[in-house]
């Protein structure tokens, strides 16, 4: 219970509204698959949000006659109000919840989840956020968010054992949320319906709490302030390199340690490979229908020496492409 109440204070609620969980996927899939619908309704997300996510919902389409629409996020846009109008432009009489991840994971885009929740809760819309990439990430409460529900890992950015995840879930909805698992009825209301999952190591659980110290040490704001020079210290070494790219927007309102960038010609998966096997620089390779490019993610504890390396090996590619 002490490691519920400093996830909810780093979150800004109740700590009567947070369970824990094993990670985000787990957190999603309860409120996913715990909603009633019925046959028609619609659920709006993007063809950017977590690829376990959107089958989830295809399953529940499959199944149930649910009707999924997605909209395409621009990439990198000039202004966060170009991506809550697609999502007001595909809003329907029919649509139900609204599933938006807070951070993309395959750019690093910010979204706009306050504007896009004030948008739904005017029509009698639910909004899930995704939030895998964002708690511990920068800072921010729930209440810049006004969502209904949240689900997170704790193992990305909290820097918790795998395995440790957070589900939010609003006071006066608990009780109309179906746990994965089946829970006794005096638990109705109780959030730790959504923990009943038998029996599974308390370890994990347990070192939460040193991860919570170790990020109220650093501080969240502070942390924020790492993470997005960090990012903009390497994206400025490589900005002017020829056939360079970006997929990730610049402002500070829509990114933080997460960017994504592209060689023009270069496969990003041979990229990837090529940074490890040969300098063991771990990155991301992102292969989209909508783009391509490589996912660079610095943490609180990478180095300027490790990222002047990466940006020397990007600037050798850029102007001679990959040894052959």
């Amino acid at each position: 219970e002490t490691i519920r109440t400093g996830l909810a204070e780093i979150f800004g609620c109740d700590r009567e509204e947070i369970a824990i969980t094993r990670n985000a996927s787990e957190s999603l899939e309860i409120l996913l698959m715990g909603m009633d619908f019925k046959s028609g309704d619609e659920i709006l997300t993007t063809t950017q949000d977590y690829p376990r996510m959107l089958t989830t919902l295809r399953q529940r389409e499959a199944r149930e006659g649910l009707v999924l629409k997605t909209i395409r996020v621009p990439i990198a846009p000039k202004r966060l109000d170009d991506i809550a109008k697609e999502f007001e432009k595909a809003i329907t009489p029919k649509t139900r919840v609204i599933l938006m991840s807070h951070v993309i994971n395959l750019t690093g885009q910010i979204t706009p989840v306050k504007q896009v929740c004030e948008l739904a809760e005017s029509k009698g819309i639910e909004v899930i956020v995704d939030g895998a990439h964002s708690f511990a990430h920068f800072e921010f409460k729930q209440s810049d968010l006004g969502c209904d529900y949240y689900g997170t890992s704790l193992h990305k950015w909290l820097f918790a054992p795998k395995g440790t995840g957070l589900l939010f879930v609003k006071k006066d909805k608990i009780e109309k949320i179906w746990p994965l698992m089946a829970a006794e009825k005096k638990q109705a209301n109780d959030i730790r319906k959504f923990e009943e999952i038998g029996t599974h190591p308390a370890a994990p659980r347990l070192a939460i709490g040193e991860a919570i110290l170790f990020h109220n040490g650093i501080g969240a704001k502070r942390k924020e302030a790492r993470l997005r020079y960090l990012s903009r210290y390497w994206m400025n070494k490589v900005k002017d390199l020829p056939n360079v790219r970006f997929h990730t927007s610049w402002e500070p309102n829509q990114s933080c340690g997460i960017a994504n960038v592209e060689i023009e010609g270069i496969d990003p998966g041979k990229l990837g490979s090529y940074l490890m096997d040969k300098h063991k620089i771990f990155t991301t390779a992102i292969l989209h229908d909508e783009f391509k490019g490589t996912r660079i993610t610095p943490s609180v504890y990478t180095t300027l020496n490790e990222l002047d390396r990466f940006t020397e090996v990007m600037t050798t590619v850029a102007k001679k492409g990959l040894p052959s």
